[in-house]
């Protein structure tokens, strides 16, 4: 491996890690141009090495997220909906300022309360299942990335799974397919949920953006804007006992948080009364196997709330009973 892809592959698990910015101790800007390949400044090179330079991270090209959609019988009745959303909550926070402040612009250029804006987010909130949101995904052209995506990847699993994995978006192999978590990182996974007695068609599996970013790369504002309807409308659906959150993004964007995935992780937080655990991305797990440990732990949590929610019912269910 040379120098650049060693650079590449430390500059992404960085960025995994929330960070927006990075200082490259006792390397001029002339020598960090030089080992990705860019034009050095014509002037010399520095006799001694002068104060560290801030690079910012280049956008991640991890491996895609897998995914699923399996055919659902309608519900007996229709999911109580859950509590009404705030512009906050229909919107991503990033750990970015520009991405922040791109966020805010393109919330301006698309007001949430125009009769076109309103019309579609009642045509998602009233979808009667998966299946029928599934066509409505089909057919979004809210944002660009239809265009330029092969196929829609709506997610997959068991419509009423106790157990919710998002991701942030499609890559290569998931639009190929239309499927999520199709690839490697989707393998891994798979060993992941059945460590804790867990298989792939016994949970749902979604992301938050449904068409591929081109090249993978980092979802926009805009592009995040208008999937959130779709996401919010599936966990209204499936009604998890718990959310796992893979990756800085997806765990950013549901709870509407600007902080690192370290600084999210160990801590039950919660998306409309729903539990969520934040762990990595598996892809992530693929370039740092440092963070397969940190991420058992993750996992076996989301495993203890989901036993603790079991037992809950049962108890209820058996007092129930008894005054029957």
């Amino acid at each position: 491996m040379d120098a650049r892809d060693r650079l590449r592959r430390y500059l992404e698990q960085r960025r995994e890690l929330g960070e927006s910015e990075l200082v490259l101790d006792g390397m001029s800007v002339d020598e960090v141009m030089a080992v990705v390949g860019a034009q050095t400044s014509a002037r010399a090179p520095r006799a001694a090495r002068g104060p560290a330079s801030a690079m910012t991270p280049p956008a991640r090209s991890a491996p895609p997220p897998r995914d699923m959609t399996a055919p659902e019988a309608p519900p007996a009745s229709a999911p109580a909906p859950l509590p009404p959303s705030t512009p906050t909550d229909r919107i991503a926070a990033n750990a970015s300022t520009d991405w922040r402040r791109a966020l805010g612009d393109a919330q301006a250029k698309v007001p949430t309360s125009t009769p076109s804006n309103d019309a579609r987010a009642r045509t998602i909130a009233s979808a009667p299942s998966l299946t029928d949101l599934a066509t409505l995904i089909a057919s979004c052209t809210a944002c660009t990335l239809h265009a330029t995506a092969k196929h829609p990847v709506p997610g997959e699993g068991n419509p009423r799974a106790e157990l919710m994995c998002i991701g942030e978006a499609p890559g290569a192999n998931e639009d190929e397919q239309g499927r999520p978590f199709v690839g490697e990182a989707g393998q891994l996974l798979e060993k992941i949920l059945g460590a804790i007695q867990l298989t792939r068609e016994s949970v749902f599996i979604c992301n938050v953006l449904k068409h591929r970013p081109p090249a993978n790369r980092d979802p926009k504002p805009d592009e995040v804007f208008a999937c959130q309807p779709f996401l919010r409308r599936q966990v209204e659906l499936v009604r998890p006992r718990v959310i796992l959150a893979l990756g800085r993004f997806a765990a950013q964007t549901i709870l509407n948080s600007t902080s690192s995935i370290s600084a999210l992780r160990g801590t039950v937080h919660q998306y409309h009364g729903i539990p969520v655990i934040v762990t990595y991305h598996p892809a992530a797990l693929l370039r740092n196997e440092a963070w397969k440990r940190p991420t058992w732990e993750d996992v076996k949590h989301a495993k203890r709330l989901l036993d603790d929610a079991r037992a809950a019912d049962e108890k209820t269910d058996g007092e129930a009973s008894t005054q029957a």
